[in-house]
This record gives C-alpha cells, structure tokens and sequence, in this order.
C-alpha cells in the first residue's frame, strides 16, 4: 500500500505541477482475464459496445472511471494488432491498412505496416487503466495528455538527470500503439501525436500531445519537475516580449564568448528608450 501511495501522490503532483486539464493515467498491461482489478468496467460486458481504445482513454482520462479492454473489447484494429492480441492478417501486412486512402502506393502502406510498433503476439491478454492519483495497481506506464507548454516542461523534467535528447518516431495514425508500445519496449519515454481516431472520435483537443513515461523513469522525472519550478519553469508563468530581454547568465556568457555581444563597457551610448 505504501508504493500504490506514492504512485497516487505522484499523480496529483503532475496534475498540480502541469496544471493538466485531465488526469494522467496509470496503464498496466493484463496477461489474463483474472488480471482485471475488482470494480473496473469492460466497455462490451458493461456498456454493451466496443470503444475504440482512444475513446476508453478519453473515458478514463476525463471521467476517472477505471477501464479494462480485451481484445474483444476493442472497435479499431491498430492496437489489437500493436498490442499483439492477435496475428495481423496479410492484408494489414502488404499495406492496406493504409492504401489507397492515405498513401501514394501500396508499397508506402507496406512501409507503414513494416515500422508499426508491435509486441509479442499472446504476450498480453488486454490493459487495465484509471487515473494515477486514484491507482489502485503499480503502473508498467503512465500517460499524459498535455500541451506544448506542458510538454516542455516534461521534457525539461526528463532531462534533468542524464541530459539525453529524447529520440521518437511520429506517426499520424494509431496514437494509442506509438504512445504504448515503445516505452514499454525501450524503457524510454515517447511523445506522440493524436490521431485523426483520437481527434475525431475521442475529442482530443487540438493543442494536446502525449507524453508516456515507463514505470522505471517516474520516480527521475518527478525530481527533474521538483528542481525545474525552482529554476523559472514552473506553471504558470507570465510573459513578456521584449527587445534584449534578460536572459540567464550562462546564455550571456556564452554570447560574449562567441563575439556577437559586446560586453555593455565595449557599447558607444545607451540605448535609446522605446
């Protein structure tokens, strides 16, 4: 109970810290049907339709209702495929998934086909998820639905304690499969985009990304946000634009040392009042 406590506290702290205008979600993968946390709903057995998977999140996101989706639970095909809780049938597989509606040929759907993420077939039965504040299982990952401003921060916190770029590979379609899939294969976070799915039928906003973090990198991004709002990242924040505007002083530093700012002793008069 004392981990699941820091896990919780964990996710109010994103939600207080990014000012997340949703809850960010603890994600774990099920290997069976008995894997399923007592009380969480199933959108065929208790709604009584399949859901798309970014319309369970979006469920789960906004209301903070704990879900789980098996393979049957699902309506779109990407991430029973990315999931692997099933073969993919040649069709998908020579490119039709997205030929002709979205690429030139079919063998640019091939490509598409080639580079989708995809774990082990039968390693997994389904997911579980709700949001973390109210977790009641130690999550393999968490989700966050954010904004570009937020985002930075993220990173910013990411980078913190190695200072290592982040490497993703975007995609416009299947949001869902490249926000899970490679964390949980790497161990690294990932950003992705919303789809045309999550956008059109799961109403992600217009401004709102991804960012996924593995289990094994929360406890180092939290410190990384902890030390940042102390150094003029935290949220909210003002702004300003203004000509010459102050910047820190390793930024000046370096400016002078590259020649193109002359140190304010080396400038003929001031500068005039605008």
């Amino acid at each position: 109970m004392e981990t699941l406590k820091i896990y919780r506290q964990y996710g109010e702290e994103l939600e207080r810290r990014l000012r997340l205008k949703t809850f960010p979600l603890a994600i774990k993968f099920l290997k069976n049907k008995k894997e399923i946390p007592k009380g969480t709903q199933r959108p065929l057995k208790d709604f009584g339709h399949h859901l798309s998977l970014c319309q369970s999140f979006q469920i789960s996101r906004r209301e903070g209702k704990p879900l789980a989706v098996l393979k049957e639970d699902h309506w779109c095909c990407e991430p029973v495929i990315g999931y692997g809780l099933g073969e993919p049938p040649d069709y998908f597989l020579e490119g039709y998934n997205r030929f002709p509606r979205d690429v030139k040929t079919l063998e640019a759907g091939k490509h598409y086909a080639q580079q989708f993420p995809r774990l082990d077939v039968g390693r997994f039965a389904g997911m579980t998820f709700m949001p973390l504040r109210t977790t009641d299982f130690e999550p393999d990952l968490v989700m966050i639905y954010c904004d570009s401003n937020q985002l930075c921060v993220l990173l910013l916190g990411r980078e913190y304690k190695e200072g290592y770029n982040l490497n993703c590979a975007l995609s416009s379609h299947a949001a869902c499969v490249y926000a899970i899939v490679p964390p949980l294969q790497s161990g690294e976070c990932q950003v992705a985009v919303p789809c045309r799915g999550d956008h059109y039928r799961a109403m992600a906003g217009d401004e709102e990304m991804i960012f996924t973090v593995p289990r094994g990198r929360l406890k180092d991004l939290i410190s990384g946000l902890r030390h940042t709002a102390t150094t003029g990242s935290a949220l909210p924040h003002g702004y300003c634009m203004l000509p010459e505007h102050p910047i820190h002083e390793s930024y000046m530093k370096i400016a002078k040392m590259m020649g193109y700012i002359e140190p304010k002793s080396k400038k003929k008069g001031g500068r005039k009042n605008r």
